[in-house]
């Protein structure tokens, strides 16, 4: 394959870039899962028709993205992605056994449903959004209480079969339930905080009374090739609401 002649390249963009932006898609669709080796630096500059310095310019950009990862000695893999409550860092939780461990909280989905996309989902998706999507809420539980409630949006045709999907053999994290079972791989995403009103549902799921405050994250999920999977709409009780940032460098 010349990378001249890339499907989909931007050519206004540099050729390093331009490599990226493939090994990303192939990435994406499925041809290098997580934990596989890819082809080396050498085949792979063989195949794209390109200079060795360029296609690990390329390579690079993937490893500081955190979508490939060296191994000394080894080659160069597809990073398993780490699957954690990120959400959850806003909020004061931990396990009093393992208080430095991962934050692993309850999750019970309560409805699911085909929708019209509403404004926001479809800004957030773009021009190929379609019409219509599929909406989750759910609940995330703590120690039994109540801390978050979410509302997710995901693309149609992507998660037709999710409807079918047992709640109860999901897990407490969906992004890995996108990957075993619609080969669908979260590989970045933005959280953006901010406070407002409880809606009825929210106040009803999180025991608030109504229009209580609450915190309010809006998350935006991409795949490799950064193109929008999901939006989320999350409403957190606000007793538990933390924010920590470390600014300056660290004594060692």
């Amino acid at each position: 394959m010349s990378a001249l002649n890339m499907p989909r390249a931007d050519g206004r963009l540099p050729l390093y870039a331009r490599l990226r932006d493939q090994l990303a898609s192939r990435i994406a669709n499925g041809e290098w899962s997580p934990g596989d080796m890819i082809p080396s630096e050498n085949r792979l500059a063989e195949e794209y028709g390109v200079a060795l310095a360029t296609m690990r310019m390329g390579l690079k950009q993937l490893v500081d993205e955190g979508l490939l990862e060296r191994r000394r000695g080894t080659g160069t893999f597809v990073k398993q992605p780490a699957f954690r409550a990120d959400l959850f860092r806003f909020f004061h939780v931990h396990d009093v056994e393992d208080p430095d461990g991962p934050v692993i909280p309850e999750s019970r989905i309560l409805t699911r449903q085909e929708v019209d996309l509403p404004p926001e989902v479809k800004r957030a998706f773009g021009d190929d959004a379609g019409t219509r999507c599929l909406k989750l809420e759910r609940v995330r539980l703590w120690a039994g209480d109540p801390l978050l409630f979410e509302e997710i949006f995901l693309r149609l045709p992507d998660f037709d079969g999710l409807m079918s999907l047992d709640p109860k053999e999901m897990g407490p994290l969906l992004y890995p339930v996108f990957l075993q079972e619609f080969g669908i791989l979260i590989s970045s995403a933005t959280d953006e905080l901010s406070f407002g009103t409880a809606t009825s549902a929210s106040a009803k799921h999180l025991a608030l009374p109504a229009d209580s405050p609450v915190a309010v994250i809006e998350r935006v999920a991409r795949n490799p090739v950064g193109r929008v999977i999901e939006y989320r709409r999350v409403h957190g009780r606000p007793e538990r609401f933390r924010y920590r940032v470390t600014l300056g460098e660290q004594p060692t």
